[in-house]
């Protein structure tokens, strides 16, 4: 059964760093994509980040661009959101998520979330 775990979300102060991590289990994580989400309140969940299979490829929205890394430790089934600088428009729930996961049919999945505050 696929299952995405976030965690080490926090209340931090504008210009201060944290680092979120997602376990998954289920699937074979090394032959995926995996995602990073965050929804703020009363708004639409946005794309955040992007991580390839092997972890040698990244993309960002234009708001994560030059103080967000993602990274990802295949051995581990872990993937993980570096967040530097961060400003009070972070603020939000942050949700790993994998696309297409075979079976019939395809599907994607999403963690619980892990709530980020960013004060001031």
């Amino acid at each position: 059964q696929v299952q995405l775990v976030e965690s080490g979300g926090g209340v931090v102060q504008t210009g201060g760093s944290l680092r979120i991590s997602c376990v998954a289990s289920g699937f074979a994580f090394a032959r995926y994509s995996m995602l990073w989400y965050r929804e703020a309140p009363q708004k639409e969940r946005e794309w955040v980040a992007t991580i390839t299979p092997a972890g040698d490829g990244a993309m960002y929205s234009d708001s994560a661009k030059g103080r967000f890394t993602v990274s990802r430790d295949n051995d581990k089934n872990e993937v993980y959101l570096q967040m530097n600088n961060l400003k009070p428009e972070d603020t939000a729930l942050y949700y790993c998520k994998v696309p297409g996961v075979r079976g019939s049919p395809s599907q994607d999945y999403w963690g619980q979330g892990t709530r980020v505050t960013v004060s001031s």
